[in-house]
């Protein structure tokens, strides 16, 4: 794999790594805000922030330009997750 095409491939996973993140941070605030499920809510905060350090950590591993395309891959899908909550607030 070639280094351009290894920055698309680790921004494309900091995407789809980040759409998980926020998916889980949406399903974790619907059980806070439910009123149940606070041992599973606790769980599911531990378990995204943990991948999140360990996806960011690899990332780190293979390089300073891996981790920062991973990064902006992230706050793409950071981004998308603002914009679909704004939609439905």
């Amino acid at each position: 794999m070639t280094g351009v095409s290894f920055v698309f491939a680790a921004a494309f996973a900091g995407l789809v790594v980040g759409l998980v993140h926020f998916a889980a941070l949406w399903w974790t605030a619907e059980l806070y805000s439910a009123g149940r499920g606070q041992l599973a809510a606790a769980a599911l905060t531990l378990g995204r922030i943990a991948g999140t350090i360990v996806f960011l950590g690899l990332a780190a591993r293979f390089g300073a330009l891996p981790l920062l395309s991973s990064f902006l891959g992230f706050l793409l899908a950071r981004t998308l997750a603002l914009r679909v909550a704004r939609r439905t607030a």
